[in-house]
């Protein structure tokens, strides 16, 4: 369900302009497939009881699990000091993100407005803009806590699932002969 989420908002996100940068766009779709992957081998595991497919299965999900508690306490701790340095290095690195966030959001340059500097704004041709750093950080706050509490609550599903995918691998299969061992 997850991955099906991630590809279908990248798709989204791009279909309707939102998104021009393909790394964003690529990276978003690449880790759609690569859940859906997973998800489909236990799946197969669990239907077909495969001893194999469901010992990688959740190996795999294990350590997609400890990388999405990180990412997710990490989103949690960060303080509003820390998110303005990060969104000031991502703004200085990015030339497609700064154009999409001008433009998005009507704001010119990061800390302060420079009409010298070329902005594809609608604000840029009056000369009224505001600089896009405030704006950005009332923005950020409020994804980073919610991205953070929705990772949060995944990755403990999926440790559900580790629980779950262990207990089942080691349970005898029911269309198997009753005298085998497993």
């Amino acid at each position: 369900l997850v991955s099906l989420l991630l590809i279908g908002i990248a798709a989204w996100g791009i279909g309707f302009g939102l998104i021009s940068s393909f790394r964003v766009v690529g990276v978003a779709i690449a880790v759609g497939i690569f859940l859906f992957l997973i998800a489909l081998v236990g799946l197969i595991g669990a239907v077909k009881h495969h001893q194999v497919l469901l010992f990688f299965y959740m190996i795999i999900l294990l350590l997609v699990f400890i990388v999405q508690l990180s990412v997710s306490c990490a989103c949690l701790a960060l303080n509003k000091e820390q998110q303005s340095q990060l969104l000031e290095v991502g703004w200085n690195n990015t030339n497609s993100a700064r154009t999409d966030i001008e433009r998005n959001l009507n704001c010119c340059g990061f800390r302060v407005f420079d009409p010298n500097e070329v902005c594809s704004s609608d604000c840029f041709r009056s000369h009224q803009c505001q600089p896009c750093a405030p704006i950005i950080e009332e923005y950020s706050g409020m994804v980073l806590r919610f991205v953070g509490g929705i990772g949060l609550f995944f990755s403990f599903t999926e440790i559900l699932g580790v629980w779950l995918t262990y207990r089942y691998r080691n349970q005898k299969d029911p269309r198997a002969n009753p005298s085998a061992f497993l």
